[in-house]
């Protein structure tokens, strides 16, 4: 088990923290490395193996979407840190009406929001710029959603 960060930024907010890489059993099945870090809204765990399965899913989304240390705002915004963050957030990116207008309803990019959301996002938000249709299978969606925990957690 190794610890990392004692202070770590989080979906924008400064947070006292301690990020732990640990060995868990899930349900009498293999053992499989997770990531916790407890913020003071939400503690995030990714599932390490999920969330390379995520990073494939991914590639759909590179056209719009970047993240990383150097990632700019491109079609959609930088998904950096988006677990967490409150919707209509990002620095610098010009949101919909009503995306904002969502943002402005204190909702946040959680596991649930993000499923409904990449399921279909022009059912959750109308008028949406996101041109995507949505992931269809659900194991996509859980990926995707682990992946965008892994670069919601800096290390």
């Amino acid at each position: 088990m190794s610890k990392f960060l004692s202070t770590l930024a989080v979906a924008g907010l400064l947070v006292s923290s301690t990020a732990v890489f640990a060995d868990t059993a899930t349900e009498g099945t293999a053992t499989e490395a997770t990531e916790a870090v407890e913020t003071e809204t939400m503690a995030i765990v990714v599932d390490a193996d999920l969330a390379k399965k995520g990073a494939k899913v991914f590639k759909k989304c590179k056209a719009c979407h970047k993240v990383g240390d150097k990632a700019k705002n491109a079609t959609g915004p930088v998904l950096n840190g988006v677990f967490g963050r409150p919707v209509a957030s990002f620095e610098g990116f010009k949101y919909s009406k009503n995306m904002k207008a969502l943002g402005e309803t204190g909702a946040v990019w959680d596991e649930a929001n993000l499923i409904e959301f990449l399921t279909k996002p022009k059912n959750m938000v109308k008028k949406t710029k996101m041109s995507f249709a949505g992931l269809k299978k659900e194991k996509d969606r859980k990926a995707i959603i682990e992946f965008l925990k892994s670069v919601s957690v800096a290390e």
